[in-house]
């Protein structure tokens, strides 16, 4: 049993080489379109499947007796888990199949979700038996698993994003697709709005769970793996384009994984700015609901429908983002990151200051601003400038390393900013994301002549 299941993670075999330029052609532009949306909704609905607890704490709270250290609590152990799983996971999508890793992790996601909403159940099954949980733990149990589920939907992505894209297109691609995680947090939060209106916030976890499953299903049959498992040439050959820098020597996995990862000071520094971009995007989207409701007036449903905003303007951020460091900076990133940074600093402390039931467009407007300007750096940071000053056969391992360090950031901001609001209200979580900005744009800034220096160097073999 134990050893099907390793094979059937292991990476699909190289497939006969085909030869007729119309039939790779064709072929090539079919697989990346399949692999490219393929990996959108299916990253889009781990969202479903994670963001939907953010958008329900007011009735987790109300129901189920979880104040706000207590979802703190929760929130902290799936960022811990996810954190740390995520940097695994890229580890193991190196040496795995793309599509069996991305449903596996989908699957087990939502297997947690329909478990969840039956946490009181859980905890009078375990009394029964003669075990006494408070049930924050239990919650903080199960959402931690969900984190782990989770990892597995990003690493294999990078690799997917390596292995059918170019560099020349790289940065455009990756922040086309980042926008993915936007669109699933907005449209699950466009679900849970309406589900909130007749106070069915149990469904909020069982809808994205039944959905979840059924798409892990669709994605065994709709993936690929590497564009060899489908007998077509590696991207660089069919888009005769310069690859990230290739590891020449036969170095093991675990050495390549030392050199280009461990003790790369690069990708260290993108990983530390990526702590404070993380604590920004999620000390405002996770408790937005939270501020606006305790704050400022609003009922749940309203909250809900201003913050929604904040992940809807995050698709066209990110992609911009990408597009601008394309067109304007030659592919880097890092002047792109340091304006968007700026910008999201005022929105910040914008959005704390206009807030009110009164002032429901400017307060949604700013919630907007705030979501369309944390994606760039999101996207570029972590995921273009990390592959791009690493070697192509530890890009998972790199980006899961940079993503393992972001939700550092994010269980800063679920614990952190709950004791933050606590002790200094919320006018002090807001504060924190103003001073964040400018600490992670420092550490992004010291990869500015590193970035420079191998974007000249590819257009020179180019």
């Amino acid at each position: 049993m134990l050893s099907k299941f390793v094979n059937w993670l292991k990476p699909l075999p190289d497939a006969q080489p085909l030869t007729d330029e119309q039939q790779i052609k064709r072929l090539y532009r079919n697989w990346r379109i399949k692999m490219f949306f393929g990996m959108y909704f299916g990253y889009a609905l781990f969202y479903f499947t994670r963001k939907n607890l953010d958008y329900v704490k007011p009735a987790l709270s109300e129901n189920l007796g979880l104040d706000v250290i207590h979802l703190g609590y929760i929130g902290t152990t799936i960022y811990l888990t996810y954190g740390i799983g995520k940097f695994l996971s890229g580890v193991l999508a190196d040496r795995c199949n793309i599509r069996s890793v991305m449903a596996m992790g989908l699957f087990a996601s939502s297997l947690i979700n329909l478990a969840f909403p039956f946490l009181p159940q859980f905890q009078q099954a375990l009394g029964n038996m003669g075990i006494t949980l408070p049930l924050v733990a239990l919650a903080a149990f199960l959402w931690g698993l969900n984190g782990l589920a989770q990892s597995l939907g990003f690493p294999p992505v990078a690799k997917g994003l390596v292995y059918w894209f170019s560099p020349s297109e790289r940065a455009t691609k990756w922040t086309l697709w980042s926008s993915s995680h936007t669109f699933g947090a907005f449209f699950v939060g466009v679900l849970i709005a309406h589900l909130l209106k007749f106070d069915l916030w149990k469904m909020a976890f069982i809808i994205p769970a039944i959905m979840g499953i059924t798409y892990s299903i669709f994605l065994l049959f709709f993936l690929t793996d590497k564009p060899a498992s489908v007998g077509l040439p590696a991207i660089e050959v069919y888009k005769n384009d310069v690859m990230p820098v290739k590891e020449k020597s036969k170095l093991s996995h675990w050495e390549i994984l030392k050199k280009h990862v461990l003790k790369n000071p690069f990708l260290w520094a993108l990983a530390i700015s990526y702590i404070f971009v993380y604590y920004v995007r999620f000390a405002t989207l996770d408790w937005g609901t939270m501020f606006l409701t305790q704050e400022r007036g609003f009922s749940q449903e309203a909250a809900v429908s201003a913050m929604k905003w904040m992940p809807f303007l995050g698709m066209p951020g990110g992609i911009i983002a990408g597009y601008l460091a394309d067109k304007w900076f030659q592919g880097r990133c890092t002047q792109m990151n340091i304006i968007y940074l700026i910008i999201l600093a005022a929105s910040c402390w914008g959005f704390y200051m206009v807030a009110g039931t009164d002032q429901f467009f400017w307060t949604s407007l700013l919630a907007s601003f705030i979501g369309f300007f944390v994606d760039g750096p999101q996207n570029l940071a972590g995921g273009v400038q990390a592959s791009r000053v690493t070697v192509q056969e530890s890009v998972s391992a790199a980006c899961g390393f940079t993503g393992m360090f972001g939700y550092f950031g994010a269980m800063l901001s679920s614990t952190g900013a709950a004791y933050i609001s606590k002790s200094f209200g919320w006018k002090g979580v807001y504060i924190s994301c103003v001073i964040s900005c400018f600490i992670a744009m420092a550490f992004i800034a010291t990869t500015w002549k590193k970035e420079s220096a191998a974007v000249e160097a590819e257009n020179k073999k180019a």
